[in-house]
Formats: C-alpha cells, structure tokens, sequence
C-alpha cells in the first residue's frame, strides 16, 4: 500500500475529508471512517453485492473500488438515498413486501433496484431480473425481492406523476386578448 493521503470524498451529499491509501477499498472507509453501515462486507471481492453503493448514480461494488478511483463523483450510500421522513421508493417498497428475512443482501438489492431505476424508468421483468441476478440472497426471499423491485417501479411512476408540473394549470396573469 502507498503513503496515506488526505481527501475530500462526496459521500450522501456531504464532503468527507478522509486520509488513507488510494488503494483502500472504498468499502472500508465507508464503513469505518464514515460510520456507514449500509453497505456489507459480504465476500470482499465483487461477487455477492453486499456492499454495492451508487456511484454517479450506478451500482459498484465498493469492496474492489479502491478509494483513489472515486476522485470527485457522487458516492450515495443506502442511507443517503432517503430519509426517514420521506423513503426513497424503492427503500418504501422493500418495507412494504417485507423483502427481506436476515437482511443481509438487502443493501445491495436495494442498491441494484434504484440504480436499474435511474436508467430505466419502466423496467420489464427480463430487466429486473438482469439488474438483481449478480446479488446473492441466501435467505430465499427472492419472490418477495422480485415483488418490491415491481412495485418500486410503479411508486417512482407516481413520484415522476407528482414532480411534473400539470399542463392544466392556469396561468397566474392572463393576459387580455386585444379587441
């Protein structure tokens, strides 16, 4: 490993100055300097998904990502998609189908599901199913899995409802139609 090195990693939104080696795996950091207990160590080499956080908005393992490769991008962690107070639709869904039993692969289901979600607004069941196949869930709560992926997809469909402003709306002034 190199020297240790002081950094500014954009983690949920907020700047995080950090110090260590480029090579660290970003999982640790998280986890251990961060206090970010959302994503897992699962198997430490990219093969279960535990520990999957979005980067720019796209799933990544961050047991294999060293920190040096994050530089300026976006890291979101399961506790920064949402809050408390307002859920981020695919954390309400898991809730909702209660998808999970040990909860250990829940981190990265969640994860998967949100980052299939920003680059396909309306998955298809071939989709989902390409999105989670990659993460291990050893508990066999897969159907119920599968049922909170499909309804996340229709509670970010309301959500996109409720952002778009309405056609219909009047005008504040209305302006007089000359004679």
């Amino acid at each position: 490993m190199t020297l240790p090195v002081c950094l500014n990693l954009n983690v949920n939104g907020s700047v995080h100055r950090v110090e260590a080696s480029l090579e660290t795996p970003l999982l640790y950091i998280l986890r251990n300097d961060l206090s970010l207990n959302g994503p897992k160590y699962g198997c430490g080499i990219g093969e279960c998904g535990a520990c999957a956080v979005l980067v720019d908005g796209r799933a990544v393992r961050s047991c294999t990502v060293p920190l040096g490769a994050i530089g300026t991008r976006q890291v979101t962690t399961l506790e920064g998609l949402g809050t408390p107070e307002h859920l981020h639709p695919t954390q309400a869904a898991f809730i909702d189908e209660a998808a999970a039993q040990c909860g250990y692969c829940l981190n990265g289901m969640i994860i998967a599901t949100a980052s299939l979600l920003n680059r396909n607004s309306d998955p298809d069941e071939n989709d989902i199913r390409e999105a989670l196949r990659h993460h291990l869930c050893r508990c066999g709560t897969h159907m119920e899995i599968l049922a909170a992926v499909r309804r996340a997809v229709g509670y970010m469909k309301i959500e996109r409802t409720r952002q778009t402003p309405s056609n219909t709306e009047t005008p504040d002034v209305i302006e007089e139609a000359s004679p």
